[in-house]
């Protein structure tokens, strides 16, 4: 599924929500999913002040996903990517059941 110039799409079929093992709930893939699949693109608002969901774009410019895609929970060894234009990519082949995980900086600590 191609999505139309900036707007935001998840292929459903991809992924669903579930609870996490590692943090509260978390995004699965519902079946195999190969390296290189766009998984979708965040939607997303402005967002004023840190919260959950929140992603920093820059040091000035952060957002707050507001679809599926914001239950990508970090580990240091991501299994997807969110790039700037809020696009996810699989990085790597990715088993049904296996939980989406995105790294989300160095300075994010992990409970």
């Amino acid at each position: 599924m191609a999505a139309e110039a900036g707007k935001p799409y998840i292929q459903d079929e991809l992924v669903t929500v579930g609870e996490s093992r590692i943090h509260g709930m978390g995004l699965f893939a519902a079946s195999d999913i190969q390296a290189g699949t766009e998984l979708g693109r965040c939607r997303a608002k402005k967002a004023r002040k840190e919260g959950p969901h929140v992603l920093w774009l820059s040091e000035d410019k952060q957002v707050k996903v507001v679809c599926d895609l914001r239950y990508i929970n970090h580990h240091r060894h991501p299994n997807v990517v969110c790039y700037d234009d809020l696009t996810v990519v699989a990085l790597r082949d990715i088993e049904a059941g296996e939980e989406l995980f995105h790294h989300y900086g160095d300075e994010w600590e992990q409970g």
